[in-house]
């Protein structure tokens, strides 16, 4: 259960907060998952008809017997969090100021299906770089904020919480902390949000960084509808174009439902499974990364990683909620949002498109790093965050 003060007078006050799940709150969630009714394997031999039956039966097999949440509580309450109301929402917050002399305020943005979690291994690295491999003029004050309706904030009762009204939201949270000067970063949903602070551009905002970018010209749009690859191409923009391709006729089912029928999804929030079937199911790369944790393989994501932001998800009743941003979002999906601030760009090649340094020098003008990434895919912080950390800080030293 959450612990937090009681609310103050002032609605705009900032805070403390703490969760704790209670005992009968994760015994109630193992008897959910040893309940689960199984249907028939899948009649193929590939992951082309979704989840495969034998990587959720692992994925449940040690949710329900070996899985420890207590581990990631512990990691999750030993950073300071705040609860503060921007535009009538409680905003969960975490927020690490670094000990090192003009450190730089940097706010950190999450995706779908993620939360906090994604996050919880750049703080260090990016708040104590002398720890880390860096140098102390790389040093962050890092602020990560819950999306609305997601983890510990609030959920909206209204329509209208997409991107650009939490980049707005972004901006007020910064400047309740005292900041005059910062930067901001973001991939999925959180690149989203980022590159709209972009375009509202704050006199405060100094610089983004992306890991998914906006950046698809228009005849590409084009190409991807009449289903052949636009004229003379880079190899680059050929790999991208295909991704593109592959994503736009394979990879958005599960988008759909929730950008037309979120209240549908009743089944994800009664089920541990369902709701566990549903996140693997993100794009076929991700699902492929998130699957080998279950075989084994320790690259990347572990099992206790994927089940920790199940988990959170699952504790705070927050699978409708978080679905709603699509149904919210008006913005076409990879297309240039006209951002004129200074951009960093990480391009990782398992993204649902490594984005070309040709298409990101035309979609920021003032593009001041782009950099393709050997490893890392969508869940770049989460999976690799030594490496992303690294770009954070290569991407923002031009603008200290």
């Amino acid at each position: 259960m959450p612990v937090a003060t009681a609310k103050p007078p002032s609605a705009t006050a900032i805070r403390p907060f703490k969760f704790e799940a209670s005992n009968e709150e994760l015994e109630a969630l193992r008897a959910r998952i040893e309940a689960a009714r199984w249907p028939e394997k899948e009649p193929v031999a590939d992951e082309s008809q979704g989840v495969q039956l034998a990587t959720i039966q692992k994925l449940a097999r040690y949710w329900a017997t070996e899985y420890d949440w207590r581990k990631v509580e512990s990691k999750l309450n030993s950073y300071p969090h705040f609860i503060t109301e921007i535009d009538g929402l409680d905003i969960h917050f975490i927020h690490v100021r670094s000990k090192h002399e003009n450190a730089l305020p940097l706010i950190v943005t999450h995706g779908w299906p993620g939360s906090i979690i994604e996050q919880l291994k750049i703080i260090d690295p990016l708040t104590d770089p002398t720890a880390h491999g860096g140098s102390a003029s790389d040093a962050f004050h890092v602020v990560i904020p819950s999306m609305a309706g997601y983890g510990f904030s609030g959920k909206p009762t209204t329509t209208g919480w997409d991107t650009t009204r939490m980049a707005r939201a972004w901006t007020v949270l910064m400047k309740r902390l005292g900041y005059t000067r910062y930067v901001a970063q973001g991939g999925d949903w959180g690149a989203f949000i980022t590159e709209q602070m972009g375009v509202l551009a704050p006199p405060e905002l100094l610089g983004i960084h992306i890991n998914l970018a906006s950046a698809v010209p228009a005849e590409i749009f084009k190409a991807l509808q009449s289903g052949s690859p636009a004229p003379g191409l880079s190899a680059d923009e050929k790999s991208a174009f295909e991704g593109l391709a592959f994503l736009f006729a394979h990879g958005l089912p599960i988008f759909s439902m929730m950008a037309n029928h979120p209240q549908a999804l009743y089944a994800i929030a009664d089920s541990p499974v369902g709701l566990a079937a549903w996140f693997l199911e993100h794009d076929l790369r991700s699902y492929q990364l998130i699957a080998r944790a279950f075989d084994g393989q320790r690259e990347g994501l572990s099992r206790d990683d994927v089940l920790d932001n199940l988990t959170l998800t699952w504790l705070t009743n927050t699978a409708i909620s978080s679905s709603r941003l699509y149904r919210e979002n008006k913005l076409p999906f990879f297309a240039p949002m006209g951002v004129t601030i200074p951009v960093a760009v990480s391009a990782f090649p398992d993204e649902v498109y490594q984005v070309p340094r040709s298409w990101a020098e035309r979609a920021y003008p003032k593009l001041i790093h782009y950099n393709k990434v050997e490893k890392g895919g969508h869940f770049a912080a989460w999976e690799q965050p030594q490496l992303f950390s690294e770009e954070v800080r290569a991407g923002f030293r031009s603008l200290r």
